[in-house]
């Protein structure tokens, strides 16, 4: 679009116009604002989707991903999120295997070159939408609108609202969608490079290729489908020339000429939109019949609009949060990990002063709407269609128009949209110059924005390099959030600082009284702080609001245990295995239980259960192999022990235990290499060296054993026993030396 180039002419210089350069520059400005983030940790999601994520590691099979959601749980359970991103995870998978293990550098460099790839991307799709499609003698596509189009590349690669996309490791879906999504549309362009008298025409070979890269987009993340729609939005426009205008104005003036509008003789373009419908629906009906249950079940604290009683109450507030993530885009300063969990109090009435927005929000709309379709000028028409086809038909996935999300505001699903609304402002720099004499003034104005928005990313990346500085960040802009209170909390708790991490939780339940999970975790430390009654009373409620909380259950059992209520203490372990049948943690406290009541065939049965479930839990292993020892079941220890290192051959604890049973059975010299091989692994544990001591006393190093007795005592003064059996060496060591005297 020559005019619109013309306009943008004193901001873009010359210089940079030619496409391999303007894709550098795009590349690397791409790169420099979200830099900061290549040596993150890994933060939030990042978590489950990734290092909980059994997916990724070699022993799980390649086909499972195909069965497992973006978590790593099956489609088919009922607790299953539905979110099907297979090829996401693969690329997670090849990142863990080429980094050897969770390493997070590999994983963010990954992200960081996808969004720079798909920024340079963006220069050739601004320049077929800003000016349209025109092919040399050669079938090479010509760059048009090149000024327009660095722009608009450039506002989208600096834009601060892509910090989750790119600097969460999670991200990475929408980065994939959105490179699939953008050479899908590219694809479907490559169908119109020959022409005849009639007009362009398709090939059917790159319309088929398109939906399968949509398809591809979609394996990705779920709204990469909607390239389809895109698709033919540009063909109806651009391809087939449709004037909206004019079709109004037949009908109005009643006349039978509308088969004459070019696009309605077109039989290409009835052939491409049914390749587009078909393909769409087929990979829509896929995508559903692999969802085995339906769709997922959220709460109402993921997305209390959805589940408001009025249509009417619901319809406000979706507008409301359009509007908001049209603010994001707009101005994107505020910017949180989590809008959810109070974070945008419900709209109750429409007298509520936040209406003004989504008013707004749709004069707005409505403004746009009515120049695209029905404006003179055709080039117009077209960039504002296209922009708002860009930045509304990705959108929709996540717009709970069509089924209910699981989010009130997500900025990573601005990635795609942000793109339209980056053609839209660019378009409006345009429009703005050529109706102003102060052309240097919108020239700093745009510089300006850029600035800005590059300072924006530098600062949020250094927010997402650590959850304690993600999690802090989001206090100033959701006070009111009681998620960004719990994360704050658990933060806090894994670092040790429980008295802070207390204050956190309470301002979380406090914010939110239903939070269970805020809950669980307070009544847990409350618990290890032995303030047992307040830890039962939170405890209690938790599993009150939510039956099914498994682990609040076996934390509620433990408690009750800790306060002699033995009973209620069992009940409460049965009632989590009962919502979680293979809970290996639960089994092993019931064992604790059972052993206390000195039901010791219940203990052993439990905690053998343990094991069958979770193999490598040491500490089931170990309260076996000491429960049989204490019985006098040396044998049956002993097998138990063996059993255990076979599994578990580097656990310290275990080979410490069995040397305690095989010393008892007066199997020294196999005693005293398991002692030695657990000291070497832990030499610092004060018992450790005690009971090799009284290994080699039974056994007659007298000497040995006076030097592990002193170790021993070096380490923990305060050991009783070990004071005991060493004063009882010196006594004979001193009679032995009486004798020779």
């Amino acid at each position: 679009m020559a005019e619109l180039d013309a306009d943008l002419d004193h901001i873009i210089p010359s210089s940079v116009l030619p496409p391999f350069w303007a894709k550098l520059v795009v590349g690397c400005v791409s790169l420099l604002c979200f830099a900061r983030s290549y040596d993150g940790d890994f933060v939030f999601d990042d978590s489950e989707a990734i290092v909980n994520n059994k997916d990724l590691q070699a022993d799980t099979p390649l086909g499972d991903l195909w069965h497992h959601d973006f978590w790593g749980s099956r489609l088919s359970s009922n607790t299953s999120h539905k979110s099907y991103r297979p090829l996401t995870v693969l690329t997670f998978r090849i990142n863990y295997y080429l980094s050897g293990g969770f390493h997070p550098v590999g994983f963010h460099v990954v992200n960081l070159l996808l969004h720079g790839g798909i920024s340079i991307l963006m220069v050739d799709v601004f320049s077929v939408l800003f000016g349209g499609l025109q092919y040399t003698s050669k079938g090479r596509r010509v760059h048009l609108a090149p000024r327009a189009s660095l722009l608009a590349a450039l506002l989208f690669a600096v834009h601060p609202v892509h910090t989750e996309c790119v600097a969460g490791v999670v991200g990475r879906a929408d980065l994939l969608c959105a490179l699939f999504f953008l050479l899908s549309f590219l694809g479907y362009c490559k169908a119109f490079r020959e022409s005849n008298k009639e007009g362009a025409h398709s090939s059917t070979f790159w319309v088929l290729l398109s939906i399968f890269l949509g398809a591809v987009a979609m394996l990705c993340k779920e709204q990469g489908i909607t390239v389809l729609g895109l698709n033919a939005v540009f063909d109806i426009l651009v391809i087939g020339k449709f004037n909206l205008l004019e079709v109004i104005q037949k009908i109005l003036r009643k006349e039978k000429s509308l088969e004459n509008i070019s696009m309605l003789r077109s039989g290409g373009l009835l052939f491409r939109m049914t390749l587009l419908t078909s393909g769409g629906a087929g990979v829509l009906y896929v995508r559903w019949r692999i969802m085995g249950t339906g769709p997922p079940a959220f709460t109402e604290v993921d997305n209390p609009a959805s589940f408001a009683d009025s249509m009417l109450i619901r319809a406000i507030n979706y507008n409301y949060y359009y509007s908001l993530n049209a603010w994001l885009l707009l101005c994107p300063w505020w910017l949180c990990f989590d809008w959810s969990m109070g974070c945008i109090p419900l709209i109750k009435s429409i007298g509520d002063w936040r209406v003004i927005a989504l008013a707004a929000l749709w004069l707005c709309l409505i403004g746009l709407i009515c120049q695209a379709l029905c404006s003179e000028d055709s080039r117009k028409r077209r960039i504002l269609t296209l922009g708002l086809g860009f930045l509304v038909i990705p959108f929709l996935p996540a717009s709970n128009l069509f089924f209910r999300v699981g989010f009130v505001v997500a900025e990573r699903v601005l990635y795609l949209p942000s793109a339209g609304y980056c053609m839209l402002l660019t378009f409006g720099f345009g429009a703005l110059s050529r109706h102003t004499k102060k052309k240097k003034l919108i020239a700093a104005l745009v510089l300006g924005i850029l600035f800005i928005n590059i300072l924006r990313c530098v600062i949020r990346s250094g927010e997402w390099r650590s959850e304690d500085q993600l999690f802090r960040s989001a206090l100033s802009v959701c006070p009111l959030n009681a998620k960004v209170h719990y994360n704050i909390g658990k933060n806090l708790a894994d670092k040790g600082n429980q008295t802070a991490a207390i204050r956190y939780y309470r301002e979380a339940v406090r914010l939110n009284p239903k939070y269970v999970h805020a809950m669980n975790n307070l009544g847990n430390i409350l618990k290890e702080r032995n303030e047992l009654q307040e830890a039962e009373e939170l405890l209690s409620l938790a599993v009150q609001i939510q039956p099914d909380f498994a682990a609040a259950w076996m934390n509620l059992g433990i408690v009750q245990n800790s306060l002699k209520r033995f009973e209620a203490a069992e009940q409460s372990y049965r009632t989590a295995i009962k919502y979680r049948r293979k809970y290996p943690d639960c089994y092993y406290n019931l064992g604790r239980l059972y052993a206390d009541l000195n039901r010791h065939v219940d203990a052993l049965n439990a905690w053998r259960n343990a094991t069958v479930l979770k193999p490598e839990h040491s500490l089931a292993w170990n309260n076996m192999i000491i429960l049989l020892d204490s019985t006098g079941n040396l044998a049956q220890a002993e097998a138990v022990g063996r059993e255990a290192l076979g599994l578990i051959p580097n656990d310290h604890s275990l080979m410490f235990s069995l040397a305690n049973v095989l010393g008892k059975s007066q199997k020294y010299k196999e005693s005293e290499a398991l002692f030695l091989k657990a000291i070497k692994a832990n030499p610092n544990a004060a018992s450790y060296h005690g009971n090799l001591a009284v290994l080699y006393h039974r056994w007659g190093h007298l000497d040995l054993a006076k030097k592990h007795y002193e170790i021993s005592l070096q380490l923990d003064p305060t050991a009783a026993g070990t004071k005991e059996n060493y004063g009882l060496l010196r006594r004979k060591l001193e009679q032995m030396q009486k004798k020779d005297v």
